[in-house]
């Protein structure tokens, strides 16, 4: 069930509101039978998308994307890593050293190709809506927040959003927010611009007490010469919708506000849902879809719209990722979708005679998905405030905020 390539003409002289990046060979990221990281997920939450008519229709230009040039790649990686990628799939010999051959990231023989092909994608996005070709732009395929310059790391081989960053900075962009709402900890985007004032890096989470990678905390805040510019919010394992929306507004828009960059770049890692297998945060797909809502909003309050999303983790792989990042395309499109809308019945009953599952039925999960704003006052009683407080404290004055009002 995948979507064929479409390359929809627009109108002449119109800026598309929405730029979605896929092609079928971004599906060549797949570590294999077993591994949670499949492209299973992206092929059906395009194939989804399509089926509710998001990638049709005036405002949405669908365009592939090549592979990232080793040149483009060495602004983030280590040219000797480069080189190990690329002797690793070719020769299929492991070097663990960097990463590459363990159990997260196994070998494959296309490795370098499709890794440096989604790279590719997000840079793409990336220069179109810094460029004014694009309102938005989505790359579902994107998000491979782990990878370091040195080593692969958490099924990330590159770090496509890092190496958009860097060119956002490089073709003029003075400051650049990047928000992640993974259940991961965004460590490998934060390592990159520790230490440059012109990156904001937020990262919501799941507490590296209790999740891969373990880092994250609050007193993460940035480098000497970027203080303030690293912001974690490390939450309590099973944290549901009410608190990890209530995080997110009780820090996100004052941070991004203040910073006020020229462009936000946002991951959208689903493994917060309650149904994922690799975390234990308890949001739902409605919750999941306020906060794309809320990070949208913020773009167009903050830098004029341009927006740039991506996918990352996620791996109930049937009845959570399409869905969500449906959504995710929906509000990039300024076409939301009704969350009582029905999922076609065309995609149900594919993914019934493809894996023998009845998916869920519904672009909701019936959650209200709604939060008491920080605004309304601190609870030192509860775990999800007091975690929300740590990081206020930590970081807020760096960037001449006040915890306890802003």
């Amino acid at each position: 069930m995948t979507a064929t390539d479409a390359h929809r003409a627009v109108r002449d002289g119109e800026r598309p509101t929405l730029r979605v990046v896929w092609s079928t060979e971004l599906l060549a990221y797949d570590f294999g039978f077993g591994h949670p990281m499949t492209s299973d997920r992206i092929d059906l939450t395009i194939a989804l998308a399509a089926q509710l008519g998001l990638l049709e229709g005036d405002g949405v230009e669908v365009v592939g994307a090549d592979p990232a040039s080793d040149a483009v790649l060495a602004t983030v990686h280590d040219p000797a890593y480069v080189d190990a990628v690329h002797a690793a799939a070719e020769h299929g010999v492991p070097d663990l050293v960097r990463g590459l051959g363990t159990r997260d990231d196994p070998l494959f023989p296309q490795m370098h190709d499709a890794a440096a092909r989604i790279v590719g994608a997000t840079l793409d996005a990336a220069l179109a809506v810094w460029e004014g070709r694009a309102e938005h732009a989505v790359n579902v395929g994107g998000g491979m927040h782990h990878a370091r310059p040195d080593a692969a790391s958490g099924f990330c081989v590159y770090n496509d959003a890092a190496v958009a960053i860097r060119a956002l900075l490089e073709q003029g962009a003075r400051r650049v927010a990047y928000v992640d709402v993974d259940a991961h900890h965004g460590d490998g985007v934060q390592a990159v611009f520790w230490d440059d004032p012109r990156v904001l890096t937020v990262s919501v989470h799941e507490t590296g007490h209790a999740l891969f990678p373990g880092t994250g905390y609050p007193t993460e805040t940035g480098g000497p010469r970027a203080d303030g510019t690293a912001v974690n919010v490390a939450l309590p394992s099973r944290t549901g919708d009410a608190g990890w929306l209530r995080a997110i507004d009780a820090v996100v828009p004052a941070v991004v506000r203040e910073f006020e960059p020229d462009v936000l770049v946002t991951q959208h890692g689903c493994d917060t849902h309650r149904m994922d297998p690799l975390a234990t945060l308890r949001v739902s797909v409605d919750g999941q879809r306020v906060a794309a809502s809320l990070l949208h909003d913020l773009a167009h309050e903050v830098c004029g719209g341009r927006w740039v999303a991506l996918g990352g983790g996620g791996y109930a792989t049937l009845d959570v990722v399409p869905r969500t990042w449906s959504h995710l395309i929906g509000i990039a499109a300024h076409r939301p979708v009704d969350p009582l809308t029905p999922v076609p019945q065309v995609w149900l009953d594919v993914v019934r005679l493809r894996y023998g599952h009845a998916a869920v039925p519904e672009m909701t999960d019936h959650d209200p998905a709604t939060f008491r704003p920080w605004s309304g006052g601190y609870d030192p009683a509860d775990d999800v405030d007091r975690a929300v407080r740590a990081t206020r404290g930590a970081v807020f004055p760096s960037l001449g905020l006040d915890p306890d009002l802003d």
